[in-house]
């Protein structure tokens, strides 16, 4: 079926049942931003397979708003679909809830499959569009009548991660939580997202495609805690284990039913920025309910010293691969017959190689040219373009290893670039370089740095539509909150986390010319503490990744003396970090990848 095929069918859906707007997100029943295939149901209706978008369909209709790192993709994907592209906070676009106040008459029913959006999405539209006294029908999964060849939820089996790795047991993690809650003056907690139930229970799983979790929800009480889930995932020895410390295992469908017996008189904790509309629905009406971020995510982002000494080895590993990388495409590109998806296989081959590596942390990013310029670009059969000696290539790829999760961006010169490519590229990296310099008070945030990264381009009247960095989970995901570096506030609230010792950051400034090019440079930052003065506890940075950045690319005429002395001695670490696992050939080449300039 076509979009536009699928769009009549639900239409007629929508009709049969009153519904005037349907909305579809992009997440599953848990809230995670990377979903299995029986979720993608925004995909599957629209065609736009960016990692974020909610679509809206009226009766005669369709808009669909996404961020800047998927404008390019989605004016492309949504070519010919009747589908409106809204481009989220850009000037004139409005808001999903400006355009359903000014497309809905009074009194009309929007519909949405209530497990699949998450409760605050509900209550903010619901603000905004109160004096249209709107009603809302969440029951229904309107697509599953539709889509006839859905692909089955996925039951893989899941598997322990050692305390070697994780460096604190499920036993006292569950104790820590239970220890949170009694001091919030909470008698139950409802955890809905996967990587928090993963993190507390030292397992991982196979269900979500890069992201090492297990479908499952977690009800925790004082004297008990309940895991809904497959049982047969678990296997004997794993069910054993928990119940051993007073976990029940329960069926992962008995979830809701579970919900709607609480007991009123007992107080509640959920977060319902993350638990769907159905969950919250589900708790009885009059239970008191303290809503707020799950100091689970708190806790798993503050990585303990086992975790923080494996991430090192981790990225020792991916830097080899990583550099080896480096070395095969600058001294076969143009000889050798390449293109965006052969890279992303050699990349992988690479990778494989290195003991401990699991999988890919997410969707590689190999983009030529032009393609560089689409921030979150995918090569597909369809997209997939040579690879020659000339122009910039940008490659956003990461691993999960035994020892933790890589992210690494590095953007390659292939051939002779233009003056203003080299002024661009080196802005870029004497951002980058900048803020994995900086010094801070205890007490700082991502709002509060984000702009050390950014001033080089901002003096030059430029910018990247993207936040700066992320956080980063343990072999979980590879984008996890609450730590982050962005510039902008969220409801005029400060979304990102106190840096605290041991949490993991991403750093990758960018600028895209749409059309041309992208350049983007990215590596891991770990936080530590620096001096303690009378003024309080400074901060800094550690740089975790170890993989040359191209020196074909900088003009160091744009550079500070600081800048070019952080990256002479961050080439320094790299070499002396990965150049004992290279052939004698690699090791040489490296010695010249990383000299001083």
């Amino acid at each position: 079926m076509t979009v536009t095929e699928k769009l009549d069918k639900l239409r007629k859906l929508m009709k049969e049942k009153n519904i005037q707007a349907y909305i579809v997100c992009t997440d599953d029943f848990h809230g995670s931003e990377y979903v299995g295939e029986y979720f993608k149901v925004r995909e599957y209706l629209s065609g736009f397979t960016g990692s974020a978008g909610t679509l809206v369909v009226l009766e005669d209709e369709a808009a669909l708003w996404t961020d800047g790192r998927y404008f390019i993709q989605a004016e492309e994907q949504l070519k010919g679909s009747t589908i409106e592209l809204m481009k989220e906070k850009e000037e004139g676009v409005p808001s999903l809830s400006q355009y359903l106040s000014e497309k809905l008459k009074d009194n009309s029913t929007v519909g949405f499959d209530g497990r699949t959006i998450s409760s605050a999405f509900v209550y903010n539209l619901n603000e905004l569009l109160k004096n249209k006294n709107i009603s809302y029908e969440f029951k229904f999964d309107l697509v599953e009548d539709i889509w006839t060849d859905r692909p089955a939820m996925s039951k893989k089996a899941v598997w322990e991660l050692g305390i070697e790795y994780a460096g604190i047991g499920r036993e006292e993690k569950l104790l820590r939580v239970k220890r949170k809650m009694q001091e919030l003056k909470a008698d139950i907690m409802i955890i809905t997202a996967l990587d928090e139930i993963a993190w507390l229970l030292n397992l991982r799983g196979d269900d979500v495609k890069c992201n090492p979790v297990f479908l499952s929800y977690m009800i925790i009480e004082k004297e008990k805690a309940s895991l809904y889930t497959y049982e047969k995932k678990l296997g004997e020895e794993i069910t054993d284990r928990l119940k051993n410390i007073g976990i029940e295992i329960l069926p992962y469908n008995k979830f809701y039913e579970d919900i709607k017996g609480i007991d009123i008189n007992k107080c509640v904790l959920a977060d319902s920025s993350v638990a769907n509309y159905m969950v919250m629905k589900c708790i009885p009406t009059n239970t008191r309910v303290i809503d707020m971020k799950s100091p689970i995510a708190l806790m798993k982002s503050v990585k303990t010293k086992s975790e923080c000494e494996n991430m090192k080895k981790a990225h020792i590993k991916d830097g080899v691969a990583m550099t080896k990388f480096m070395y095969w495409l600058k001294n076969n590109v143009g000889s050798l017959e390449m293109t965006e998806l052969s890279i992303v296989e050699k990349i992988r081959e690479l990778r494989s190689e290195q003991t401990g590596y699991l999988s890919e942390s997410f969707e590689p990013i190999v983009a030529y040219g032009q393609h560089g310029a689409i921030v979150h670009y995918a090569a597909t059969d369809e997209s997939n373009i040579s690879v020659k000696n000339k122009g910039m290539l940008l490659v956003d790829t990461g691993g999960h290893y035994i020892n933790g999760t890589t992210d690494i961006t590095r953007t390659y010169v292939l051939g002779d670039i233009s003056e203003e490519e080299k002024r661009l590229f080196t802005l870029v990296l004497m951002g980058h370089l900048n803020l994995s310099d900086a010094k801070f008070l205890y007490g700082a945030r991502g709002m509060n740095l984000d702009y050390i990264a950014r001033e080089p381009l901002w003096r030059n009247g430029l910018d990247y539509n993207h936040g700066t960095g992320h956080g980063v989970g343990y072999l979980l995901n590879v984008h996890e909150g609450p730590n982050s570096f962005t510039w902008q506030s969220v409801d005029g609230t400060i979304k990102n986390a106190v840096f605290e010792e041991g949490m993991i950051t991403s750093n990758e400034p960018g600028v895209y010319v749409e059309g041309k090019y992208g350049i983007r440079h990215e590596n891991m930052l770990m936080c530590i503490k620096a001096e303690k003065t009378e003024y309080g506890q400074f901060m800094k940075f550690e740089n975790l990744t170890k993989v040359p950045f191209d020196l074909d690319g900088i003009d160091v005429s744009y550079m500070t003396d600081r800048q070019i002395e952080l990256l002479n001695d961050y080439h320094k670490e790299v070499f002396e970090a990965v150049s004992p696992y290279l052939d004698d050939n690699e090791r040489e080449w490296l010695r010249y990848a990383t000299r001083e300039i």
